[in-house]
C-alpha cells in the first residue's frame, strides 16, 4: 500500500498526479487526511476527499508520499503521527518520497542525513546534513526526492517504475502520451 499524506495547504498537483499515475500502473494508493477530517483544502484551495484519515492507519505501508506546498509542508513536519509512520517505513526498508518543499520534514524526520536528494530551490538550506543535488528526481536507495510542481510527474514515474519496474512505467508513458 501506498499512503500519500493530505495536509491543509497541500500542493495539489504535486500529490494528484502520484495518485493517478500509481493506479493506473495498478499500484494500491490510497490518500490520507493528517487530520481527523477527510476534505483536505490544497494551496489552491482545491478540496480533496481523503480516502483515509491518519487515525485509519493500522499498518506499516510500503511507501509513504509526503507532496510539498505551503503551509502544507510545515504541517506535515509538525504531525508526530506522519513522523512516526515515515519513520517505521524508513525503518522497514519501504520507499519514502518527498517532493517540493516535503524534503525538509523529512530531513526534520531524521531520514534524509547523508542521504542524495533535492527539493523546491531554497530548502536545501534547511538540509545541510544531506547530498543536495537539483536533478528533477533523485533517488537515494529507498528514498526519492523531487524539486517542484513542474517534476510532479516525473516523480510520480519515478515511483511507479521503482514499485512496478521500468516495463510497467513506459507502458503508462505511452498510454499518457507523456513526453519528458
Amino acid at each position: 500500500m501506498v499512503y500519500v499524506f493530505l495536509a491543509e495547504g497541500f500542493e495539489e498537483i504535486e500529490a494528484l498526479a502520484v495518485v493517478d499515475i500509481l493506479r493506473r500502473g495498478n499500484i494500491s494508493v490510497q490518500t490520507v487526511s493528517i487530520t481527523n477530517e477527510k476534505e483536505v483544502a490544497g494551496a489552491h484551495n482545491i478540496f480533496v476527499t481523503a480516502d483515509i484519515t491518519i487515525d485509519e492507519i493500522t499498518d506499516v505501508p510500503f511507501c509513504v508520499v509526503l507532496p510539498g506546498g505551503l503551509p502544507g509542508t510545515t504541517n506535515l513536519a509538525k504531525s508526530q503521527k506522519v513522523e512516526k509512520i515515515v519513520k517505521a517505513v524508513n525503518d522497514n526498508g519501504g520507499i519514502v518520497a518527498a517532493i517540493c518543499a516535503a524534503p525538509s520534514a523529512l530531513y526534520g524526520f531524521g531520514v534524509l542525513s547523508g542521504k542524495r536528494a533535492t527539493s523546491y530551490p531554497g530548502y536545501e538550506k534547511q538540509m545541510p546534513e544531506c547530498i543536495y543535488t537539483e536533478n528533477t528526481v533523485e533517488i537515494d536507495g529507498n528514498i526519492i526526492t523531487s524539486r517542484g510542481p513542474g517534476t510532479a510527474h516525473n516523480f510520480a514515474f519515478a515511483l511507479l517504475e521503482k514499485m512496478a519496474g521500468k516495463e510497467m512505467a513506459e507502458k503508462i508513458y505511452k498510454a499518457m502520451q507523456y513526453k519528458n
